[in-house]
C-alpha cells in the first residue's frame, strides 16, 4: 500500500471541537493550510500558519458568508487529476495549487430543524459551499483525502501519526464513502423538511447509527439495528437487546402509551400483552397484569408508564423476564432487580417519535401513517336498546385499548381494569373467542359481567351468541358489516349492550 504524503490542506469547519491535535500534525509536517474565517482564526490561535482563501481566489467572502469557497482556484486544486498531463497542465497555467486533504463538515440543518427555529433560519443552515467540497474531494479519493464530519477526526489523527503525515489509497476511498454517506444523510433531511409540504411520492431514509445485534429473528439470519436507542432509553442493567427484544419493547412502548393519567402494567410475547391491567400503584397493576397469564409472563417484556418502586420489585423479582421499560426507578428497585445480571432494564425517556411506518414487503418497501386513533367513549355509539353501564363503558374503553395493540384476528375480554385473555392472530374471529375463553376459564376468571372487544365487525352474530354464553355482557366492535344488525338483535334479544366505533384497528 503505498502512502501518498500530504502536501496542502483545506480546513473550513463549524464544529471546531478536538480539531487540534489535527492542526498540530499538520504544523508538525510542514503541511500548507489554507482556510476561511472563524475556521482560519482558530487554527491561527494554535500557532499554525495559515493562507486565507480569500489570497487564494482573490475575492472575499460574499453574501453574508454564503459564498467563500465557490471558485475554480479552490475546486480546481481539488479535482484536478494528479496523473492527467492535460489537468496538471491547465492547473500550472491557472496558477491552481493542489489540495490533497480537505476537513469540512456542514452546517447544523438536521438540529436546527429540531429547535423549532424559523423558516428562514432553517434555510440559512442548508450549505453549499460545504457540500460542494465534500463531493469533490471524495469524487477525486485517488488524490485527495476528505474528512467530512468531526466524528472522523480520531480515524485521521491516527492515519497520520501511523503513516507518518501520508495517506493510502485506502485510506481515501474509505474515508470517500464516508463522505457520500454524509452528504447523503444531509440531502434526506433537506428533501424530507421540504416535503412536509409538498408531498412528493419518494420515501427518503437515512439513519447514522447502527448496531450489529447478535442475530435477527433466528440464529441463522444477520440482523442490524438503525437508530438512536440511546436517544429513547437509559439501559441501567443487563445483556445487549437483541432483535427479538426490540420487536417486544417497540409493541410495548407502544401499549402503554395508551394508559395516560393512570397507574398501568403490561407483559408482552411476541409482542402481544398476556397481561394488562390498571391500579393505584405499580405493584397491584403488575400483580393484575400478571394473574392474567402467569404461564406465558415467563421470559417477557415488561413495562410500566410509573415509577418502579422496591415493593413493585420485590413482587416481580421471582419472575424471569427478559425486559423491564419504566419512566423511573427508586434505587432501591434497581437495588432488588440488579440481582439477576442479564435482566434489561429500560429506563424510557421521552414517548415514540414519529408519526409514520415502514417495511419492506416484496420488491420495495410499504409506508403508513402510524395508527395513533384510541376511541374513548364519547366515541362510541350505541346501536342495541341496552345502553352500557358507565362501568362497563370504562371496561369497553379498557378492551379496545388492549385489543388495538393485538395481532389479527383478535377478541378482548376484560372488566374495567384488568385484561383476562385475548384470542391472537387467529385466522378466524370464533377461533380467537374461543381461545380467549379457554385462556380465561384456564386462569380461575370468571366471565360473567365481562366486556369484548374486537379489532374487526362481526360478519355473523355467532361471536355474541359464543359471549353470551359465556357470561359477557357488553361489547365494542368497529361495526361495518352488512349484518351488523344480526349481531344487534342478538344482543337485544338477549339484554347485551353493544357500541360501535366506525374504526377498524388491524394489526398484521
Amino acid at each position: 500500500m503505498a502512502v501518498k504524503k500530504i502536501q496542502s490542506a483545506l480546513i473550513s469547519v463549524f464544529y471546531k471541537d478536538n480539531l487540534e491535535p489535527i492542526i498540530a500534525l499538520l504544523k508538525q509536517h510542514g503541511i500548507k493550510i489554507y482556510s476561511t474565517g472563524g475556521t482560519q482564526k482558530f487554527i491561527e490561535e494554535q500557532g499554525a500558519e495559515v493562507i486565507p482563501v480569500e489570497e487564494l481566489t482573490s475575492y472575499p467572502s460574499i453574501f453574508g458568508g454564503r459564498v467563500k469557497t465557490l471558485h475554480p482556484k479552490v475546486f480546481g486544486g481539488i479535482l484536478y487529476r494528479r496523473e492527467n498531463e492535460g489537468d496538471v497542465a491547465q492547473a500550472a497555467e491557472f496558477d491552481i495549487p493542489a489540495i490533497d486533504l480537505v476537513i469540512v463538515d456542514l452546517y447544523p440543518f438536521e438540529e436546527t430543524v429540531a429547535s423549532g427555529a424559523s423558516e428562514a433560519d432553517i434555510i440559512e443552515k442548508i450549505d453549499i459551499g460545504g457540500i460542494s467540497l465534500i463531493r469533490a474531494a471524495a469524487k477525486n479519493f485517488k488524490d485527495v483525502i476528505i474528512i467530512a464530519s468531526k466524528n472522523q477526526y480520531g480515524e485521521l489523527e491516527e492515519k497520520l501519526k501511523a503513516q507518518d503525515g501520508g495517506t493510502t489509497i485506502e485510506d481515501r476511498r474509505y474515508f470517500a464513502a464516508q463522505a457520500f454517506q454524509v452528504s447523503s444523510h444531509y440531502d434526506t433531511h433537506i428533501f424530507n423538511y421540504f416535503n412536509q409540504s409538498e408531498g412528493i411520492p419518494a420515501l427518503k431514509v437515512s439513519e447514522n447509527k447502527a448496531k450489529a445485534l447478535r442475530y435477527g429473528e433466528n440464529p441463522h439470519q444477520a440482523a442490524h439495528f438503525y437508530g438512536d436507542l440511546d436517544n429513547l432509553f437509559d439501559q441501567l442493567n443487563g445483556k445487549e437487546l437483541s432483535y427479538n427484544n426490540l420487536v417486544d419493547v417497540d409493541a410495548a412502548v407502544n401499549l402503554i402509551a395508551e394508559f395516560d393519567g393512570q397507574t398501568a402494567f403490561a407483559i408482552l410475547k411476541h409482542t402481544n400483552a398476556c397481561g394488562c391491567a390498571t391500579a393505584d400503584t405499580v405493584k397491584e397493576a403488575y400483580q393484575k397484569a400478571f394473574a392474567a397469564d402467569t404461564t406465558s409472563a415467563f421470559g417477557g417484556v415488561l413495562v410500566t408508564n410509573q415509577t418502579v418502586d422496591k415493593a413493585a420489585a420485590e413482587e416481580m423479582h421471582s419472575l424471569f423476564f427478559e425486559v423491564l421499560i419504566a419512566p423511573e426507578f427508586t434505587e432501591e428497585a434497581l437495588e432488588v432487580l440488579k440481582g439477576k445480571k442479564n435482566r434489561i432494564l429500560l429506563r424510557q425517556k421521552m414517548a415514540l417519535p414519529g408519526t409514520k411506518m415502514i417495511k419492506t414487503l416484496l420488491n420495495g418497501v410499504i409506508e403508513q401513517d402510524k395508527d395513533l386513533a384510541t376511541e374513548s367513549k364519547s366515541d362510541f355509539k350505541v346501536v342495541t336498546k341496552v345502553a352500557p353501564s358507565e362501568r362497563e363503558m370504562d371496561a369497553l374503553v379498557f378492551a379496545a385499548k388492549v385489543c388495538k395493540h393485538t395481532k389479527s384476528n383478535t377478541i378482548v375480554l376484560s372488566n374495567d381494569s384488568q385484561l383476562f385473555a385475548s384470542g391472537v392472530g387467529q385466522t378466524s374471529r370464533v377461533d380467537a373467542l374461543r381461545q380467549a375463553i379457554i385462556k380465561a376459564g384456564e386462569f380461575g376468571f370468571d366471565l360473567k359481567g365481562a366486556v369484548m372487544a374486537s379489532d374487526a365487525f362481526f360478519p355473523f352474530p355467532d361471536c355474541v351468541e359464543i359471549a353470551h354464553e359465556a357470561g359477557i355482557t357488553a361489547v365494542v366492535q368497529p361495526g361495518g358489516s352488512i349484518k351488523d344488525q344480526d349481531s344487534i338483535d342478538f344482543c337485544d334479544a338477549h339484554g347485551m349492550s353493544m357500541v360501535m366505533t366506525g374504526v377498524r384497528h388491524f394489526k398484521h
